[in-house]
């Protein structure tokens, strides 16, 4: 189970976000939502993690087979509809790979566990302790 602790003091929409190793992420709100922008907006946050999750997963996988992948770029657009949200990702891959190995990387990139997690039903329980 995965756990990250957020709090908000005085200071408007500045958000501390600190893992269970003790690393630190602020979140903010943009300036034109009354914020400082002085981290990622919670959306931009729940794009990274797909971006993040998509790298480490096609660098993984492709270490394993010991293809030669240098480098990984993801770019993540969410868009918001009424009803529905979309993440559309864009993958760049540099490296000395053939045709096969791209299309098996892009089947990774699909079963990356965010991808994996997003894509299936979420249930959310809050309780006011």
């Amino acid at each position: 189970m995965e756990q990250v602790k957020a709090n908000i003091g005085q200071e408007l929409f500045k958000i501390e976000i600190t893992s269970p190793s003790g690393n630190v992420v602020i979140a903010d709100e943009p300036i034109t939502k009354g914020g400082q922008d002085r981290g990622f907006s919670p959306k931009e946050l729940l794009a990274a993690s797909l971006a993040a999750c998509t790298c480490a997963t096609l660098k993984m996988y492709a270490s394993h087979k010991a293809w030669d992948l240098q480098k990984v770029i993801v770019e993540i657009t969410l868009l918001e509809e009424e009803g529905k949200t979309t993440f559309n990702r864009a993958l760049y891959v540099e490296g000395n790979l053939d045709e096969e190995q791209r299309a098996r990387l892009l089947s990774v990139a699909n079963a990356c566990p965010i991808h994996k997690i997003l894509t299936h039903q979420i249930e959310i329980n809050t309780q006011l302790v």
